[in-house]
């Protein structure tokens, strides 16, 4: 059996950072920086990028080195992605941080709507039914993150967190701010415009959740398989048939009905970033999608039906 020789070459400067000999045919990209690890344990393998070029995509760690198309000497480009934090820890925090900063505003905690505000309530049903609903997505999100989603990749750049913090955190106190204020003033059609948006976002969010569950039942626990998500015999799954995720249709949708519920200018313009954001998302994984599966269903938009 052949063996290959591997040199790791630092990307920006072609430094020759590590060689690595006889180095198995069957080895994976994931044991070959478990190798390199053990040369600069400063970059532990989920801080490098390995690539076949210096401008090139990494490599997958699934990825085996007999089935690269290099020579029994192989060439890699070695990027650090910088310190890396958890999914589940980055998820845990963006979502906790909301749900505590609306209550601080919601029980109007001292030193934010002045003295005579202090832990008085609002007079008005929405408001503590918004509070309600606020509380209820993330404490989902919270839950869904901890027992629910699977992660293909398990870490993310550390500087992410605190852009993704400034976002969610930042827009939860800016929302909370003027639906908690003693000022505040219900929808302009009263008790039928919030019954209304509060069905939407109920809808949305089973919606969302199931959608979730579909997406986890399609990955198997300690895999990264990757099969084409169909409709389920649960209903809220068939939006599968028009979009290739919804799971972002249903989380723009319930924002929608949020927005709608408090009649809240920041809501209105936190679900815009969202669905502006979510769009990015879901043209990225429609493109894979239909890159990866060449019986991808033709009908699927990326998360708006027949429009988007």
């Amino acid at each position: 059996m052949k063996h290959y020789e591997v040199e790791i070459l630092d990307a920006k400067t072609r430094e020759k950072l590590c060689f690595l000999d006889k180095v198995e045919p069957q080895a994976t990209i994931a044991e070959i920086k478990n190798l390199f690890t053990k040369t600069h344990p400063q970059w532990y393998p989920a801080r490098q990028s390995l690539r076949l070029d210096p401008k090139g995509k990494s490599l997958k760690d699934e990825d085996v080195l007999q089935k690269l198309p290099v020579g029994t000497t192989a060439t890699l480009y070695f990027r650090d992605l910088g310190a890396q934090i958890s999914w589940v820890t980055v998820f845990l925090t963006e979502y906790a941080g909301p749900l505590f900063i609306y209550l601080l505003f919601y029980f109007r905690v001292p030193f934010i709507y002045g003295h005579k505000y202090d832990f008085t309530s609002s007079r008005h049903t929405v408001v503590h039914l918004a509070c309600i609903c606020h509380s209820f997505h993330y404490v989902k999100r919270l839950l869904e993150t901890l027992f629910v989603h699977r992660f293909s990749h398990g870490t993310m750049p550390l500087r992410n967190i605190f852009k993704n913090c400034t976002y969610y955190w930042g827009f939860a106190a800016w929302m909370a701010y003027y639906i908690n204020h003693p000022l505040y003033t219900p929808p302009t059609y009263g008790a039928q415009q919030v019954k209304l948006a509060l069905a939407i976002f109920v809808i949305c969010q089973l919606g969302n959740f199931s959608i979730h569950m579909a997406l986890r039942d399609l990955r198997p626990a300690g895999s990264k398989t990757r099969k084409i998500p169909y409709p389920t015999k649960n209903p809220f799954t068939w939006l599968f048939l028009l979009v290739s995720c919804p799971n972002y249709t249903y989380e723009v949708g319930s924002w929608i009905g949020f927005a709608i519920m408090t009649q809240c200018v920041p809501v209105a313009l936190f679900s815009l970033v969202g669905f502006t954001q979510m769009t990015i998302w879901a043209k990225g994984k429609h493109r894979s999608y239909l890159k990866e599966f060449r019986d991808y269903p033709p009908l699927r938009m990326p998360i708006i039906p027949f429009l988007l």
